[in-house]
């Protein structure tokens, strides 16, 4: 007798899923502290809002320059051609080292260690900008003859206030960094200044600033949140989707165990029955004293033992391997023409003995011209002798147990098999009809079964595409019902004699 090597297992490979789900479970308690953190942000989020920072002056680097050539033409019509073009090149040239800045940050890779320096250096570039506007407010519309340099340095600094707010939003203090500077000076600008329109520009200019300010903040932070909560359900999915791969592996090393032990059980047929047999041979040689007198009655009381444990343990093994091998996928059907009703009769002669020995009465309720049906007769047979020693064993002395066949609902047919016994409670059937699984009913008997009984009669009704039902309650009694489905009922045909063939 031999067996095949069971398969290997990389005990490595269920290692790793577990250590990934350690760091998650880390990256995840880690991500939620972040979250409660007040006032400063670790280096995964700063770098995020640097990247974004950058890549949105990278998108606005053709329109950047438009509000400053729009300014030094203005500036070329109050100022003269030369200022403005001086203020216009060094404006240009600080937006364009910012720029810079920007492509060079996401060309090269940066440690966590040099984020400050590069929010640093793009916070000096915004103030190199600022620069170019401190010399727009710091010129004073009261040299200027009319209103309009006044309403022109109102709007273009409103304008860029806003647009600078809006682009460089994910950096931290760009707007008082680029136009404190410029508020500064245009509030120095009101002192003594009797233009009450000057002052109010001027106010709202100041105010702007300030207004600004809050808004970039409140975008910042609605984008820290944005990448936090987006970081967190990215881990929580990364560990969900980890438990699941977990799981699936567990699950498939638990079929595949089960299966492994369904195949074994199943090949074990003729070394398990072998020895059995040979055992239930000599015990009935030895109780028919077929050798000669035994000569002692304590010798005979210890064959018939021995012959009634075998019988019994023969029974078993035939109850786990026919279970086994339906597990398996190795019970095949032999699928002929069948009489349900037949069958059902032959089964109740079966136990009728036992029954009757019990002092319970046994009836049968069959429907008439009952079709054939499509069926493993030896399955069917199981299934029925199944059920009716389930309720021999179970039903007290004086009980009834009737054996129902007929059709159903749907046109397929039945068999059920109802008794008056104790019955189950509603929570014990799964149990019940689970592997080896026993209500407290049967662990108080003194006939206790298996619990192979009724699984193996669910299996059996399963192959044949059916439905298993069973009905109890306690004190009341239970019903057993194998449901075969119209398919498997075969039509009636005409015999070739009948006269509406002959008329034809």
């Amino acid at each position: 007798m031999s067996f095949a090597a069971p398969p290997t297992v990389d005990h490595g490979s269920a290692r790793r899923p577990a250590n990934r789900n350690g760091d998650l479970a880390k990256t995840l308690r880690a991500a939620r502290e972040r979250l409660a953190m007040r006032g400063e942000i670790g280096p995964r989020f700063t770098r995020e809002l640097l990247v974004q920072h950058a890549a949105a002056l990278k998108a606005a680097a053709f329109v950047l320059p438009l509000p400053v050539m729009a300014t030094g033409f203005g500036l070329s019509v109050f100022l003269g051609p030369v200022p403005a073009a001086l203020w216009t090149l060094v404006a240009l040239g600080c937006y364009l080292a910012l720029v810079a800045t920007a492509r060079r940050f996401g060309s090269e890779p940066i440690p966590d260690e040099g984020l400050a320096r590069w929010r640093g250096l793009f916070l000096t570039g915004h103030a190199m900008t600022g620069l170019c506007w401190v010399y727009l407010a710091a010129l004073d519309p009261a040299g200027f003859p009319g209103r309009e340099f006044g309403i022109f340095q109102f709007t273009v600094l409103f304008v860029v206030i806003a647009s600078t707010a809006m682009i460089s939003f994910t950096l931290k203090a760009v707007v008082p960094v680029t136009f404190a500077l410029a508020a500064v000076f245009l509030g120095l600008g009101l002192a003594g200044e009797p233009n009450a329109v000057h002052i109010a520009m001027t106010g709202i200019l100041i105010a702007a600033v300030a207004f600004f300010s809050l808004v970039s903040e409140i975008l910042r932070r609605s984008a820290l949140r944005g990448f936090v909560h987006r970081a967190e359900k990215d881990e929580l999915i990364a560990e969900l989707e980890t438990a699941r791969v977990i799981s699936d592996e567990a699950r498939r090393r638990a079929e595949d165990a089960n299966l492994a032990k369904s195949r074994f059980l199943a090949t074990m047929s003729h070394e398990l029955r072998t020895p059995l047999n040979a055992i239930l041979g000599f015990s009935e040689v030895m109780s028919g004293e077929m050798l000669g007198p035994l000569g002692s009655d304590t010798y005979r009381s210890y064959v018939r033992d021995i012959h009634s444990s075998g019988q019994h343990l023969l029974g078993l093994i035939n109850e786990i391997l026919d279970l086994s091998r339906i597990e398996a996928g190795q019970f095949n059907l032999n699928e002929e023409a069948v009489e349900l009703v037949a069958i059902a009769k032959e089964c109740l002669g079966v136990v009728r003995i036992k029954a009757e020995a019990k002092g319970l009465r046994v009836r049968g309720a069959f429907e008439q011209d009952l079709p054939a049906l499509w069926a493993d007769e030896r399955a069917v047979r199981q299934i029925i002798l199944n059920l009716l020693s389930n309720a021999v064993k179970f039903t007290p002395r004086g009980g009834e147990i009737v054996v129902s066949v007929g059709w159903t609902a749907g046109a397929g047919q039945y068999v059920s098999v109802k008794d008056d016994g104790p019955g189950i409670a509603e929570a014990e059937i799964p149990i019940v009809l689970s592997t080896f699984g026993q209500g407290s009913v049967a662990m108080k008997s003194a006939e206790q079964g298996t619990g192979l009984g009724l699984p193996i009669v669910q299996a059996l009704v399963r192959l044949h595409n059916g439905e298993f039902q069973l009905r109890s309650k306690l004190r009341e009694g239970t019903e057993s019902i194998a449901i075969f489905p119209q398919s498997r009922v075969l039509e009636v045909m005409p015999a070739l004699d009948d006269p509406r063939w002959a008329a034809e």
